[in-house]
C-alpha cells in the first residue's frame, strides 16, 4: 500500500508519524523496550501532543530478532496467530550515549539513539539492511490506521518469497497484497501468501500477521522494502541466513517443517480430470491402460464429480457412476494404487449435510445469525467453520467414512474465497481468519489422516495455504493453461513458494485448461516428473497420455521410472528437507548464492542438492541453460560441460537438461517400476567429477526414511579411498575424464579403487 506522493508528498488524506529518536529504554534479559517518540524531544514540552511507538525486541532463537512496533495499546488480543516456535534466546545488549546493540547470535541491530533515530542490522559485522527515521511509522487516514516498516534495499540485492507467486521471480518493483485469491496461474493474484520474503543478502523477513499484509518491493520507494498492516501493530522477524539454506532453516524452525511425506506420494498421479464424463469403467480402463503399456502409477484421483453436481460436499458417491464404491476401491487397491478424492470446505445447500450443519452451528454467520451464503461454486453453499470443534470434528467424521470404504488420501480444494463479513464461532477476527482460514482446513484433513493412517502415512494434496502451511504437504500450482508460458508461470510459482519455507511443490502436467499439443504434453512431463511430485490432471479433458500420441506413452514411461530410479535420492533430500526446511525443489540461488547469475534464474532449478534440471519451454526443442562453476555431467547421455557457462543445446522429448553437480555422489535403486522399494538394497552409486583431493558423501535411506548407512569417497591421486557402512553392497559407477572399466560391486566396509585414464 502507498502512502506517499512521490518524494516530496503524502498522499491526501494520511499523515505519517514515524520514530524520530529515542526516549527512554527498559531492558531485561529476554527484551528490550524503546520508546519513540515521533518528532524530536528538544525540551520537556515536546513530550506532549503526540505519538509514541513502544518497540519490543526480543529473540525467539539465535540469529532472530523480533520487533513488534505499536502505537496504541487497546490490551486486546487479536486471534487466530501464526504458530511461533519461541525458544526466549537471550539477549546480548550494550548501550552508550548514542547507539544501542542488541545482538542475537550473529545478529546485531544497531540503534541510533538521538535524533534523527536509524536502526541497521549487521552480520557478524556486515550491514544487511537498516532503516533511516521512516523505518517505523504509525500513519493516520479518517477512521483508519496504519503501522508501516522500511528496510534498505542495497545495490544488488535480490529479493524473492511471499509465497505461490507466478509474476517475475525477483520481486524487486513489484507490489504484493498477501491476500489469498482464487486467481489461476496468470495473474498476480495468488492461492499460497506467505509473508516472508527472502534476500539474496543473506537475511529473510517474516511479518507476523496473518491478515492481508501489503508489501512494496522497491516500488514506492525504489531503495526500500516496505510492509504495512491495518491497525496499530506491526510484529515482524529479521531472519539472520548468512546464506539461504541457513535463513529458511531458522524461517522454518519459527513456523514449522512437515513429517516426511509417505514415499508413495512421490510416484505419478492420475485423475479423473474435472468435468470429464467418468465412471469405474472409465476409471479401470486408465488404470490398466497404464499398466498394459508399462507406465508405473502410484496414486488415482477422483475429482469433483465423484460426488453428484450441486450437492458438493456431501461426501457420497454417485451412485449412478459408481453403483459399488467401496469394491471398486478395494479393486483399484488390488492393483497396487493409492487412492485420493477431491473434497472442499463448502456444502452446498442441496447437500444432504446442509441442514444438519445448520441446526448444529456448524457453518459461517452473519452478524444476524444467518448462516453466511452465496451461490459462486456451488449454489447456496455454507462455509464450514473450522474455528468450531465440534463443525471441525463432524467434519472429519464425515471423511473418516471414506477413509474407512478405503480412500488414503484427499485433494483438498478451494479455501481462498472466504468472506470478511461473518462472524466465526470462537470470535476470530474475519480478516485475521481470511488467510488463515486455509491452515486450519489442511490442518482438520492432516490430523485426521494421522490419527488413521499413522503418522507416517498422511499426506494432503492442497491448494490453499499461509505460512507455516508447510506442515500439512503436498500443495500444487492450482490452474494453469496448456501453454508453454503456462508452464514457465508455473515453475516461477512453484519456486517462490519453495523460497518460501515449502518444501514440496506440484502442478498439472499438461496445463490444467485446455488441452496441451503433443508437444507440450511431452515436454511437460519431463518437467513434472522431475518435480518433487507429479499429477497428471486437467479440467474438460482426460490426461491419459496415449491420447496424446504414442511417443507420449514413452516419454511418460520413461521419466517416471527414471523418478524411481531417483528416490533413494529424492527420498533423503526429503529427510533433509524435514529436519532442515531446506527445500526438495529449489531455486539456483539458494544453492549458489554467491554466483551473481543464479541470481535471477527462473527457468532452471535445483532437484536436491546435485541435479540441475531445465525444462524446455519452445516447441523447437531448444534450451538455454546456465552452468555454476565445475564439471557437470548429463545424467542420461554423460555429457560433461564445465562451468559457469551458458550453454544452448537441442534436446528431444525422451531428455532435457539434467546435470549431476561438480563431485556429486548420488543413489540410484534398483527398482522402475514401483515407487516403493527398500531404496537401501543394494543401490548404484555415481560419482561425478570428483576433484582431486576432495571427498563426496552419500546417505542412502530405507523406505521409512531412517539412515540405512552412509558412503564417503576421497580422492587421492588416481585413487579413490572407500568407506561405507551400508550393510547392503553396493555398485559404483564413475563419471568423468577418468573412469574405472566397468561397474564394481562393493561388500565391504573399506576399499581402494585405481583409476584408469580414457
Amino acid at each position: 500500500m502507498k502512502f506517499t506522493d512521490g518524494h516530496w508528498l503524502t498522499r491526501e488524506g494520511y499523515t505519517i508519524h514515524s520514530a524520530k529518536t529515542v526516549y527512554d529504554i527498559t531492558i531485561s534479559e529476554q527484551q528490550v523496550t524503546v520508546y519513540l517518540p515521533c518528532k524530536p524531544i528538544r525540551h520537556r514540552g515536546d513530550t506532549l501532543d503526540g505519538p509514541m511507538l513502544t518497540l519490543e525486541i526480543s529473540s525467539p532463537a539465535s540469529d532472530v530478532l523480533r520487533l513488534h512496533c505499536r502505537h496504541f495499546d487497546d490490551g486486546l488480543e487479536r486471534h487466530p496467530a501464526f504458530a511461533i516456535n519461541d525458544q526466549q534466546h537471550p539477549l546480548t545488549v550494550e548501550q552508550n550515549s548514542d547507539t544501542l546493540s542488541i545482538r542475537s547470535g550473529q545478529l546485531q541491530l544497531v540503534m541510533q539513539m538521538t535524533f534523527p533515530f536509524s536502526m541497521a542490522f549487521y552480520d557478524n559485522g556486515r550491514r544487511i539492511t537498516g532503516g533511516d527515521d521512516k523505518a517505523l511509522a504509525w500513519i493516520a487516514h479518517q477512521q483508519q490506521a496504519y503501522m508501516r516498516a522500511q528496510l534498505d534495499i542495497g545495490v544488488g540485492e535480490h529479493l524473492y518469497g511471499l509465497g505461490e507467486r507466478f509474476t517475475p521471480f525477483v520481486k524487486n518493483g513489484q507490489v504484493v497484497d498477501c491476500w489469498n485469491r482464487d486467481g489461476g496461474t496468470s495473474t498476480e493474484q495468488s492461492y499460497k501468501n506467505v509473508p516472508f520474503y527472502l534476500s539474496s543478502n543473506g537475511y529473510g523477513v517474516f511479518v507476523n500477521h496473518p491478515e492481508e499484509v501489503s508489501f512494496e518491493l522497491g516500488s514506492e520507494v525504489v531503495a526500500k522494502s516496505q510492509f504495512s498492516v491495518a491497525g496499530e501493530s506491526l510484529d515482524f522477524y529479521l531472519i539472520n541466513g548468512p546464506h539461504p539454506k541457513a535463513v529458511l532453516e531458522r524461517y522454518t524452525n519459527l513456523t514449522g517443517r512437515p513429517p516426511l511425506p509417505p514415499a508413495w506420494t512421490f510416484g505419478l498421479w492420475l485423475t479423473t480430470s474435472f468435468t470429464t464424463d467418468y465412471n469405474e469403467e472409465t476409471v479401470q480402463h486408465f488404470v490398466d491402460g497404464m499398466l498394459e503399456r508399462d507406465i508405473p502409477l502410484s496414486v488415482f484421483h477422483f475429482d469433483c464429480f465423484w460426488m453428484k453436481g450441486m450437492q458438493w460436499c456431501d461426501f457420497q458417491w454417485d451412485t449412478d457412476c459408481f453403483p459399488d464404491p467401496q469394491g471398486m476401491l478395494a479393486r483399484l487397491h488390488d492393483k497396487g494404487l493409492k487412492l485420493c478424492v477431491w473434497i472442499n470446505p463448502y456444502i452446498a445447500q442441496k447437500s444432504s449435510l446442509y441442514r444438519e450443519a445448520v441446526e448444529h452451528g456448524y457453518l459461517l454467520k452473519r452478524a444476524n445469525g444467518g448462516v453466511w451464503q452465496w451461490d459462486l461454486w456451488q449454489a447456496g453453499m455454507g462455509i464450514i467453520d473450522f474455528t468450531n470443534p465440534a463443525a471441525a470434528d463432524w467434519y472429519s467424521r464425515k471423511l473418516e467414512t471414506l477413509l474407512d470404504m478405503g480412500v488414503d488420501c484427499f485433494k483438498t480444494d478451494f479455501g481462498e474465497r472466504i468472506p470478511t463479513d461473518v462472524v466465526y464461532h470462537n470470535g476470530a477476527d474475519p480478516l485475521r481468519m481470511h488467510n488463515y482460514y486455509a491452515q486450519l482446513y489442511n490442518e482438520t484433513v492432516f490430523r485426521l489422516l494421522q490419527r488413521h493412517r499413522g503418522e507416517h502415512d498422511a499426506a494432503v494434496f492442497a491448494r490453499s495455504a499461509t505460512a507455516g502451511g508447510q506442515c500439512f504437504p503436498i500443495h500444487w500450482g492450482g490452474d494453469c493453461y496448456a501453454t508453454y508460458a503456462s508452464m514457465a508461470e508455473s515453475l516461477r510459482g512453484g519456486l517462490s513458494l519453495t523460497a518460501s519455507g515449502f518444501g514440496y511443490w506440484s502442478h498439472d502436467i499438461g496445463g490444467f485448461e485446455h488441452t496441451a499439443s503433443p508437444d507440450l504434453f511431452k515436454r511437460w512431463l519431463a518437467f513434472g516428473l522431475l518435480s518433487s511430485h507429479s499429477r497428471l490432471h486437467g479440467s474438460a479433458s482426460y490426461r491419459v497420455p496415449w491420447l496424446f500420441d504414442e511417443e507420449a506413452v514413452q516419454v511418460t514411461r520413461y521419466f517416471t521410472q527414471l523418478k524411481h530410479r531417483l528416490m533413494p535420492y529424492i527420498y533423503q533430500c526429503s529427510v533433509t528437507n524435514r529436519d532442515t526446511g531446506t527445500p526438495v525443489m529449489r531455486a539456483m540461488f539458494i544453492e549458489f548464492p554467491d554466483d551473481p547469475t543464479c541470481l535471477t534464474l527462473d527457468r532452471q532449478y535445483m532437484l536436491g542438492d546435485d541435479l540441475l534440471v531445465a525444462p524446455v519451454f519452445s516447441a523447437d526443442g531448444d534450451v538455454q541453460f546456465y552452468l555454476p562453476a565445475g564439471q557437470w555431467t548429463h545424467l542420461l547421455d554423460g555429457e560433461v560441460l564445465t562451468g559457469p557457462g551458458w550453454y544452448r543445446r537441442h534436446y528431444d522429448y525422451m531428455s532435457l537438461a539434467l546435470f549431476a553437480r561438480p563431485g556429486s555422489l548420488i543413489a540410484f535403486g534398483h527398482q522402475s517400476g514401483s515407487v516403493v522399494y527398500d531404496y537401501d538394497h543394494q543401490p548404484q552409486l555415481h560419482l561425478y567429477s570428483l576433484a582431486e583431493g576432495a571427498t563426496a558423501t552419500v546417505v542412502v535411506p530405507d523406505r521409512q526414511g531412517r539412515e540405512s548407512g552412509r558412503v564417503r569417497i576421497e580422492r587421492q591421486g588416481d585413487s579413490l579411498k572407500l568407506q561405507s557402512s551400508l550393510v547392503s553392497k553396493y555398485s559404483l559407477i564413475i563419471h568423468g575424464p577418468e573412469t574405472i572399466t566397468r561397474e564394481i560391486q562393493i561388500a565391504a566396509d573399506t576399499a581402494t579403487l585405481t583409476l584408469q585414464r580414457h
